[in-house]
């Protein structure tokens, strides 16, 4: 009897160690959500004093963690032990010039595709160890081995999007044409145009409204594009990233070119917005996750994308911030009604005519460069806009000023 007392009590701390030291089967979120983490050794840094800097687009991320929302970074904390530090770039130029400065410290980058392939020609980010992000098996087919990424060593996709207009509705009129990058040099709108502030993504709609690739190294081409945008810059009232939100959401601006999950976002706030792809084409990006060359915490990175790329993290993150994800199982979990929303995940027919941005040539990025440079540094009246083109212009910018003012007393009222 005694004998058996105590292998019953030697069986029993054996089967509580064995409890205690397994991988929990299922992590309970704060949120209520739960998530099979059986699989994965999550905490095996959790007693390493380890912080993250991720380096991430603004308003790219469920952060919040309010009214039942996914906090992706905290729950990635109690999950792993591992902490986050977590900031924002407006611009894939802004990280690059950041990064290039060499005075950067952080582990995760998440730029765009034609970035990426700068970065990997520069020997900026380093190789992946994909034995520690197994959930990379989780991405769609068609997101690996891109151009700029072709033997899927540097990256991991994040995210997915289309650029087009976002306009109001009370402010454009309801005969103009808004699928077409020409309503952007519309003289009409004149000081209600917002316009990229970045140089490649102001350049790709030049170069499609002039029939060009966005991908051109043609200098003659890139040169015409930059004229058409110097004209152009006589109507724009301001040059923006993330400034959009506000702008266009306050009804300060009547079009703007944006990305079409942010312009979800805007338009659920203001129902006066709405969304156009113009027919000419577009850009298709994919945003992607990185770790930057020297990163102190290479491992950690690994973890955290591969969290990232969990089903239930990647549904929750696309649904919070608007974009395509490239996370098959996240996708399949999505309802009927949010893969029919075209608004994030384009017809097939609408990707047909869209263009991925290439890693450019140097010469041809040095260019682009120097002209984006001349162009907003450039002052003065174009040719074509003549005294009576900038009393129109000026009189439309005050009927829309009036129809702002009207609609404002009459909701007051």
């Amino acid at each position: 009897m005694k004998a058996t007392r105590i292998f019953s009590a030697f069986f029993t701390v054996i089967m509580l160690l064995t409890l205690l030291t397994a991988a929990p089967p299922v992590f309970a979120l704060e949120s209520g959500w739960e998530i099979d983490y059986s699989d994965y050794d999550w905490t095996r840094l959790a007693g390493d004093n380890v912080t993250l800097n991720v380096y991430n687009w603004g308003e790219y991320m469920s952060l919040d963690g309010g009214d039942g929302e996914f906090d992706v970074n905290g729950e990635f904390e109690k999950l792993t032990g591992i902490k986050v530090n977590y900031t924002n770039f407006a611009s894939n130029e802004e990280l690059y010039a950041k990064l290039h400065s060499g005075g950067s410290t952080y582990d995760i980058l998440i730029p765009s595709d034609y970035m990426i392939g700068r970065l990997i020609d520069e020997g900026l980010l380093e190789k992946l160890d994909f034995d520690n992000i197994p959930n990379f098996g989780n991405v769609f087919d068609i997101y690996k081995s891109p151009e700029y990424d072709p033997a899927n060593e540097y990256s991991v996709p994040y995210l997915s999007g289309i650029i087009g207009i976002v306009y109001n509705t009370t402010l454009v009129d309801k005969d103009d044409d808004v699928e077409t990058w020409d309503i952007l040099w519309d003289e009409k709108y004149a000081n209600n145009i917002l316009m990229f502030s970045n140089s490649r993504d102001a350049f790709m709609i030049s170069c499609f409204r002039l029939g060009y690739s966005p991908n051109t190294t043609d200098e003659n081409e890139l040169r015409a594009a930059a004229e058409e945008l110097k004209k152009q810059k006589l109507l724009v009232q301001a040059y923006v990233m993330d400034e959009i939100y506000d702008k266009m959401g306050g009804g300060e601006a009547a079009l703007a070119p944006y990305y079409n999950g942010d312009a979800a976002a805007m338009i659920a706030d203001n129902p006066d917005l709405a969304f156009a792809i113009p027919r000419e084409g577009t850009n298709h990006f994919v945003d992607a996750f990185c770790i930057p060359k020297g990163s102190k915490n290479k491992e950690a990175a690994e973890i955290y994308i591969n969290f990232l790329c969990e089903t239930l993290v990647a549904l929750k993150n696309s649904q919070f911030v608007g974009y395509m994800t490239p996370v098959k199982t996240a996708y399949e979990a999505l309802t009927p009604e949010q893969q029919a929303n075209t608004m994030v995940y384009p017809s097939d027919e609408i990707l047909k005519n869209t263009v991925t941005y290439t890693t450019l040539s140097p010469a041809a990025k040095n260019l682009i460069d120097s002209l984006w440079t001349e162009i907003l540094s450039e002052v003065g009246a174009s040719p074509w806009m003549t005294p009576v083109v900038l009393i129109a212009a000026v009189g439309i910018s005050l009927w829309i000023n009036i129809r702002r003012y009207v609609k404002k007393k009459t909701a007051t009222n």
